[in-house]
C-alpha cells in the first residue's frame, strides 16, 4: 500500500516526467531544424552569391576593354585591373565550397576559362596592335569566352539554388513533423498529467475534503460520527486518530454535561442562600442564574434580556463592566439607588463585576446589587443624633464661654496667676470643642441636602487669590514659601465661593501646619475637558500609605503627628463640600517627600444665546 509521500511523489515525479520528454524532444526538433538551416546557408547559399559577384565582375571587366576600345585606355584598364581582382576573390571562394556533385569539375573549368580570358585579354591591351585587330581579336576570341565563363558561373549558380530549394523543403518537412511529434506529445502529456490529477484527488484531496466536512460536523455539536479509513496511508491513519478524537470527545462531553448539571445546581444553590440580590449575566446580555432576592425586587430571571428590564442603569453598568474589563460601581453621584418594593422604600448598591477567562477576555458579568437600607437608616439616625446633640451642646456651651470671657476680663472680681491659666486653658477647650460641634453641624446640613449652596460662575484664578489671603503673612513668618501656578484664561467654575474658600482654608492650614521652615506650598490649577483640577502640594511631611484610603473619614487622625492636630472633621467637610459641587477630592502623598491634596470643580457651560448676548 502506498503512503500519501509515495503518492503525493508519484503524480509529482510523472508530471515531472513528462515535462522532461517534452522538453528533451522539443531540443532535438529544434536542433535538427537549426542544422538544416545551418546546411543551406553554409553549403549553397555562399556559392550562389560568389557566383552572381563573379558574373558582375566579369561584365565590368568586358565594359573595361569596351572603354579601351573606344579610346579611354586609362579608364578602361582601372576598371578591368579592380574587377579582375574581384573576380579572382569570388572564384577562390567557390573554389574552397565545393558542396554538390559535379561543381568541383564545373569550378576547374571556370578557372580555366577565366585563365584563358585573361591571357587573350593581354592582346587586346596591347597598344601597340592596330585598333581594328584588337577589335577584331575581342569580337573573334574574347567575347565568346565571356559568354562560356558566364555560362558555366550560372550552370554553378543554378546547381546550388537548386540544392537551397531542395534543402528548404526537407526544412519545411521538417518542421512539420516536428510540430505533428509535438502535438502528440503534448496531447499525451495532458492526458497523462489530467490522470495522475485525478488520482492524486482521489488519493489525497478527497479524503482531505472528507475530514474537513466531519470536522465541521463536529464544530456544530456532531460528535457521533465515523470518519472511514480504509486506505493504509498518513490520510487513513489521520482518519483513525480523528475517529479517536471524536470518541473521547464524546465521553468528555458525556462527563462534562453531568459536570455541568451539577455545578449548575450547586451554584444555584448557593445563589438561592445568598441573601443579597446577586445576578450572573452572559456576553448576550441575559441572565443566567440569579439569587431569590435578585428574581424578586429586581425581576432578573434566567434568560431574560436585561435590557427589557425596566431599570436601565442595570444595563449601562454592565455595558461598561464589558468595555472596561473591571469592577464598574455605579457613579458617586447616584451610587445608592432608591427601590420600592410593596410599597417599603429600599435603597441598594449596584456594582458589576466582569468574569474574565484565562485570555482577560470578558465572559460574562456578576451583577451585585448590595441592600443598604437598614446603613442608610443607621447613618440617617447618627447624622440625626450628631445635630440633635450638637443643637443641645451648643446653648450650654455658648454660656460657659461666656462665662469664661467674664472671668477673664475680672469684670466679677480680680484673679489669681493660677486662676488665670486654668481660665485660659477652660477658654481654648471651649473654643476647640464650639469649632468641632459647628464642624458637626456643617457636615450634618450638607450630609441631609438642608444646607443652601449659593453656586455662582467665578473665575478661578479670582477664587483661588481670594481664598489664599490670608495666608500669605502665615507662610512668611514661618519661613514656607506660598506659590500659585493658576492660569489667568482658565474657564468659570461653578461654585459657592464661601464653601470653596474653607476648602482652600482648609488644606492650607493642613498644608503649613505639617511643613518645615524652608519648605514650599505650592496651588496649582488645570483645566481638564468640563472640569478645572485644583491642587495644593507641600514639601512637608506626608502620609503614611496606609492612612491614604481612610483620610477623608470622620473624626480619623493620623496616629503620631507632630503637632497638634484637630478632631479630624476638617478633611471630612472638605470632601462633603466639594461631592456637593459634583466634584471629587483626592490625595497623593510620599512620606517624608510632601503630599499632593487636589479636588475638581465643573465648568460653566453658556448657551449659544448666552454667549451672543455677551
Amino acid at each position: 500500500m502506498l503512503g500519501l509521500r509515495q503518492k503525493i511523489s508519484l503524480g509529482f515525479g510523472g508530471l515531472l516526467v513528462i515535462i522532461l520528454v517534452i522538453g528533451i524532444q522539443s531540443i532535438i526538433l529544434l536542433s535538427k531544424l537549426g542544422e538544416s538551416i545551418d546546411v543551406i546557408l553554409r553549403e549553397n547559399y555562399q556559392s550562389v552569391i560568389a557566383c552572381q559577384d563573379m558574373k558582375e565582375a566579369l561584365e565590368r571587366m568586358d565594359s573595361g576593354i569596351l572603354f579601351i576600345l573606344q579610346g579611354y585606355i586609362d579608364e578602361g584598364n582601372e576598371l578591368i585591373r579592380k574587377n579582375e581582382k574581384a573576380f579572382e576573390k569570388a572564384l577562390r571562394i567557390e573554389l574552397n565550397n565545393i558542396t554538390l556533385p559535379g561543381e568541383g569539375e564545373k569550378a576547374q573549368i571556370l578557372q580555366k576559362q577565366f585563365n584563358q580570358y585573361k591571357t587573350t585579354l593581354e592582346g587586346i591591351e596591347d597598344s601597340s596592335l592596330p585598333i581594328s585587330l584588337r577589335r577584331q581579336n575581342y569580337f573573334r576570341e574574347l567575347l565568346p569566352l565571356f559568354d562560356q565563363i558566364r555560362s558555366t558561373a550560372n550552370e554553378i549558380l543554378q546547381m546550388n539554388q537548386k540544392n537551397m530549394s531542395q534543402a528548404n523543403d526537407r526544412a519545411r518537412r521538417s518542421a512539420a513533423a516536428a510540430k505533428r511529434g509535438m502535438y502528440i506529445l503534448l496531447l499525451a502529456g495532458t492526458l497523462i498529467a489530467v490522470g495522475f490529477v485525478f488520482f492524486i484527488g482521489k488519493w489525497v484531496l478527497r479524503p482531505i475534503n472528507r475530514l474537513i466536512q466531519f470536522t465541521d460536523e463536529i464544530k456544530r455539536g456532531n460528535l457521533d460520527l465515523v470518519v472511514p479509513g480504509n486506505s493504509g496511508d498518513e490520510i487513513g491513519h489521520l482518519s483513525q486518530a480523528f475517529n479517536a478524537m471524536a470518541t473521547s470527545l464524546r465521553e468528555f462531553r458525556r462527563s462534562d454535561q453531568a459536570n455541568l448539571i451539577r455545578i449548575q445546581q450547586a451554584t444555584q444553590q448557593a445563589f438561592n442562600s445568598l441573601p443579597e440580590a446577586v445576578a450572573v449575566i452572559d456576553l448576550e446580555g441575559k441572565v443566567e442564574v440569579a439569587t431569590e432576592a435578585a428574581k424578586i425586587f429586581f425581576g432578573l430571571q434566567p434568560n431574560i434580556p436585561i435590557k427589557d428590564l425596566p431599570f436601565e442603569w442595570i444595563n449601562g453598568l454592565y455595558q461598561e463592566a464589558i468595555k472596561q474589563d473591571r469592577t464598574t460601581p455605579k457613579k458617586s453621584s447616584q451610587k445608592i439607588v432608591q427601590h420600592f418594593i410593596k410599597g417599603e422604600e429600599r435603597y441598594f448598591q449596584p456594582e458589576a463585576v466582569p468574569i474574565l477567562d484565562r485570555e482577560r477576555q470578558p465572559a460574562g458579568v456578576v451583577m451585585v446589587l448590595q441592600d443598604v437600607t437598614q446603613i442608610r437608616q443607621q447613618d440617617e439616625i447618627k447624622r440625626g443624633m450628631i445635630s440633635t446633640v450638637s443643637h443641645q451642646l451648643k446653648t450650654p456651651l455658648t454660656s460657659i464661654r461666656m462665662a469664661v470671657h467674664l472671668l477673664l476680663e475680672e469684670k466679677v472680681g480680680s484673679l489669681t496667676e493660677k486662676q488665670v491659666d486654668l481660665l485660659l486653658a477652660a477658654r481654648e477647650d471651649s473654643d476647640r470643642l464650639h469649632n468641632i460641634l459647628n464642624n458637626l453641624l456643617d457636615i450634618s446640613r450638607i450630609e441631609s441636602g438642608k444646607t443652601k449652596m449659593d453656586f455662582r460662575a467665578i473665575p478661578p484664578n479670582s477664587l483661588q487669590m481670594e481664598a489664599l489671603e490670608p495666608f500669605w503673612r502665615a507662610a512668611h513668618d514661618q519661613g514656607i514659601t506660598l506659590s500659585v501656578e493658576v492660569p489667568g484664561d482658565l474657564p468659570e467654575v461653578w461654585a459657592d465661593p464661601t464653601r470653596i474658600y474653607y476648602v482652600f482654608g482648609n488644606l492650607l492650614s493642613n498644608a503649613l501646619k505639617y511643613t518645615s521652615p524652608g519648605g514650599s506650598v505650592t496651588v496649582s490649577a488645570k483645566a481638564e475637558k468640563t472640569e478645572v483640577h485644583f491642587s495644593v502640594a507641600d514639601t512637608g511631611k506626608g502620609i503614611p500609605g496606609q492612612y491614604l484610603p481612610r483620610i477623608f473619614e470622620q473624626f480619623f487622625r493620623v496616629p503620631d503627628q507632630e503637632k497638634e492636630s484637630g478632631a479630624g472633621l476638617g478633611l471630612a467637610i472638605v470632601k462633603e463640600i466639594i461631592e456637593a459641587h459634583g466634584g471629587t477630592v483626592g490625595v497623593e502623598s510620599e512620606q517624608g517627600k510632601g503630599s499632593i491634596f487636589t479636588f475638581t470643580l465643573r465648568t460653566v457651560v453658556y448657551s449659544s444665546e448666552q454667549e451672543d448676548r455677551s
